[in-house]
């Protein structure tokens, strides 16, 4: 009997706490929500510090309760409103994988999650966003124009794309042509100095030659002085030869003119 009591003792004060957690938590949304409601109101201060101060208020309710899906999809309205878009995407997409009866709720989170994708230009991951919404909730007009600006942009943004690439390949192809044209012209210039270095080295021989035979024709060129002296003593010696003979035919005739009786 004892232990009845102690076992009920301890229901009742997890009881409490629970309903304690779950006041506190309704409190901290409804926070929120003011802060959040104010914020929309006043529009000349979107960037205030209320959207901030409903989004402290969320995440003290999800400490009490991390399951909560109000909390969770007005968290993430928080920071889609603070432009914290990378954040908010995050968030919506949690929500979106938490559990709801409620279709229409389900497919706004999609929708808010394809517009937090379209303000960072993730087009595929929006339309995507926007078909999920749309499967919840087919008959959301909002949604269905987001869906088809989102597509019209995507197939922009590819066919961009795609000029791009193309440009970037003509520019790779154009490049590889001129290079080709300077390897050529590079090959042209070395083959021309090529023929200038080996017509220059003809040249070079060429005089070398004709400067070695012009001293060897100097060398066995004979001046007009020298020619003149070699003449004269070629005369001079047959001048020479000529008396000797003249007196060596004397001596013979006079022998051959005595009688010798």
């Amino acid at each position: 009997m004892r232990n009845f009591k102690n076992i009920f003792i301890v229901m009742i004060l997890l009881l409490s706490v629970a309903v304690a957690n779950a006041q506190q938590e309704r409190r901290y949304i409804r926070k929120g929500n003011r802060e959040y409601k104010k914020a929309v109101i006043d529009s000349a201060t979107v960037d205030s510090v209320r959207y901030q101060n409903a989004e402290v208020d969320y995440r003290k309710a999800l400490e009490k309760d991390p399951n909560n899906w109000d909390a969770s999809y007005n968290l993430a309205n928080a920071l889609y409103k603070q432009k914290k878009f990378e954040e908010a995407a995050r968030q919506y997409q949690a929500v979106a994988g938490m559990e709801n009866p409620d279709k229409e709720k389900i497919a706004k989170a999609f929708h808010n999650l394809g517009n937090s994708y379209l303000m960072t230009n993730k087009l595929q991951e929006a339309v995507e966003a926007y078909k999920n919404s749309l499967r919840n909730n087919p008959k959301d007009m909002e949604t269905k124009y987001n869906l088809a600006w989102a597509q019209n942009k995507l197939k922009q943004q590819q066919q961009q794309q795609q000029q791009q690439n193309q440009d970037k390949n003509k520019d790779n192809k154009d490049n590889k042509d001129k290079n080709k044209q300077d390897q050529q012209k590079n090959q042209q210039n070395q083959d021309k100095k090529e023929q200038e270095k080996q017509q220059q080295q003809q040249q070079q021989q060429q005089q070398q030659q004709q400067q070695q035979q012009q001293q060897q024709q100097q060398q066995n060129k004979i001046s007009k002085e020298d020619a003149m002296r070699i003449l004269e003593a070629l005369q001079n010696d047959e001048q020479k030869v000529q008396k000797k003979l003249q007196k060596k035919k004397a001596k013979t005739k006079k022998r051959t003119t005595q009688k010798d009786w």
